[in-house]
Formats: structure tokens, C-alpha cells, sequence
């Protein structure tokens, strides 16, 4: 009869105290640094798109170069991350299973990690440029101090999370050496907001009462206080986007005014997404939200479209 490994071997489930499946080093790491949460990087294309850059193979090549970056710097976020939240993780009904809260990867063995990981990473992006290079910096420095410190602090948490994204666009921008439209911030950090706190909002009908225990930022919540956040951060982003299409600095920039024609996808697209947060109790991850619910991601597959043949008149003028 094979000999059963000792207990202190196998994960346990913190809450039921029963041995978890027991997840390899690679797996574990994959799981840790959350591939599926990759396409919020995908902002960093914004600049190549509205840049008018998409036909350029060298500034193709870089912004892949500049997403793949990111994608090493947010998986470094969330291992450290859950390092430090791994307590919190193991009495949560859904992140208990996550490789370092269950104890599958070691917190000395993440942390190892996540500095090679970065140091890689932020060597590749001084590659691309000093801008560049700063920009991923500075995000590794801001998110890092989420996850130890600023993330406890009410407004400001979600405030940060919405700069990871402007960093993120912004970084998109220097990496193919093209100027950083304001509007592209100002439309960026609205929408990151909305995403950041329809999250804060799941997590807090979720929990309910346990919420507290598993997040103490959560306290300073409530789902009237975060709806009326929602519901001003949903009309300042369409009306930003709005603006933004009929600015005569857009006009002039594109040779068109018909960029106002794509408005209603942003409408439809952010009205769905309350739709899912309100009566599907989802927003816990706008990633997978985006990659599971089929009209959401038709809606910004078809804006993406239309802002192509608007931007780049491939029929002609």
C-alpha cells in the first residue's frame, strides 16, 4: 500500500479542514499569477488604436511587447497580494481555493518569485524606452503599496486601482512614442472607477455580514453609498466618452465627426454591465465577466470595429 504523504504536505482547506487536491509548483504559480485577469491590460492597445498606429509593424510589435509587461507586473501584484492576504483568503467562500491561501504555494516561495518576475519585467521595459520603463515602474511601486497599505484606506483604494489603469494606458502610449491624449486619461480612470467599485459593491453583497472579516476596508461601505458612487462615475464616463468624439480636436485629428456614432455600445455595454451587477450578482471580476457573457463582449467587439473603420476609413473618406 503507497504510503499517504504527511499531513503538513497537503493544502487544507482552512474552513472545512479537509486535505485539498494538491496543486504542482507550475500549476500553482499559473493559477497565482491569474492569467484570466490579463485583458484589463489589454488599455494598453488604446493608444496604438486611437494613436492611428495599428498599421505600423514596428509600433505593433512594441505595444505587444508593452501588454506583455504588464501582464508580468499585474501577475506580481496579485502574488504579492495574496501573500499578504492569505489570512483573509482562507475564510473567503471563493478565494480559500487560491494555490497560496490554501497553502499549495508557499508565501516565501511567492514572494521569490515575484522579484524575479519584475526584475525580468521592468528590465524588458527599459528596454523599450526610459518613459516606458518609468511608467511600469512607477504602476509595480503604486499597486505594491495597494496591496500592503493603500487598499485599507476608503475612496483612496479604489482610486488607486483606477490609476493602475491610466498607468497602463498611459504606458501604451510611450511605448510607441505617440502623445498621451488627455481624453484617453480622463475616459480611462472613469471607467476603472466604475469597474472598481461595482466590484467593491459584489464583494460586499456577497459577504454580507462576514464581510467585514474578510476585508476590512469594506466597513467604510455600504451598497447605497456605492451605488450613488456608481451612478456618478456611470454618467461622468459616457458623458467623458461623448465629448470626446465630438471635441474639435478629435475631428480635426481623425477627418471625422462620425465617431459619435459608436456612443451607443459604451451605453449599451456599461448599462449591461450594471444589468449583471444588479439582478446577476456579478462585478466580483469584470474580466470574466467580459469573456462569459456573450452580448458584453459582442458589444465591445463591434465598438471596436466601428472604431476602426472610423479612425482608419478603410472604405474611403
Amino acid at each position: 500500500m503507497a504510503r499517504r504523504p504527511p499531513p503538513s504536505l497537503l493544502p487544507r482547506d482552512a474552513s472545512a479542514g479537509a486535505p485539498a487536491v494538491p496543486f504542482s509548483l507550475l500549476r500553482s504559480l499559473v493559477v497565482s499569477l491569474r492569467p484570466q485577469q490579463w485583458t484589463k491590460n489589454l488599455v494598453v492597445f488604446a493608444a496604438l488604436l486611437f494613436g492611428r498606429q495599428l498599421l505600423d509593424g514596428t509600433a505593433v510589435l512594441r505595444a505587444l511587447v508593452a501588454f506583455g509587461v504588464f501582464c508580468a507586473l499585474s501577475g506580481v501584484v496579485y502574488l504579492v497580494n495574496d501573500v499578504f492576504d492569505r489570512e483573509q483568503d482562507r475564510r473567503h467562500p471563493i478565494k480559500r481555493t487560491r494555490p497560496i491561501a490554501s497553502g499549495a504555494l508557499q508565501p516565501g516561495t511567492a514572494i521569490a518569485i515575484a522579484v524575479v518576475l519584475s526584475a525580468g519585467a521592468l528590465l524588458v521595459a527599459f528596454g523599450l524606452g526610459p518613459a516606458f520603463g518609468t511608467a511600469s515602474a512607477t504602476y509595480l511601486a503604486l499597486l505594491a503599496a495597494y496591496s500592503v497599505v493603500l487598499k485599507h484606506l476608503v475612496i483612496l483604494d479604489v482610486i488607486v486601482i483606477a490609476l493602475g489603469f491610466v498607468l497602463r494606458a498611459a504606458g501604451g502610449a510611450l511605448a510607441i512614442g505617440v502623445p498621451i491624449s488627455h481624453w484617453l486619461l480622463v475616459c480611462t480612470i472613469l471607467l476603472a472607477l466604475f469597474l472598481a467599485l461595482a466590484k467593491r459593491r459584489h464583494e460586499l453583497v456577497l459577504l454580507a455580514d462576514d464581510a467585514t472579516s474578510h476585508r476590512r476596508i469594506l466597513r467604510e461601505y455600504s451598497p447605497y453609498l456605492l451605488d450613488q458612487m456608481i451612478g456618478v462615475v456611470t454618467a461622468s464616463t459616457l458623458m467623458g466618452y461623448a465629448l470626446y468624439t465630438v471635441s474639435p480636436e478629435t475631428i480635426e485629428k481623425f477627418g471625422s465627426d462620425r465617431l459619435l456614432l459608436t456612443l451607443p455600445f459604451p451605453i449599451y455595454g456599461i448599462f449591461r454591465y450594471l444589468y449583471l451587477v444588479h439582478q446577476k450578482q456579478g462585478g466580483g471580476s469584470p474580466a470574466e465577466m467580459l469573456l462569459e457573457d456573450r452580448p458584453l463582449l459582442l458589444c465591445v467587439a463591434l465598438w471596436a470595429a466601428a472604431v476602426v473603420v472610423i479612425v482608419y476609413h478603410p472604405f474611403g473618406p
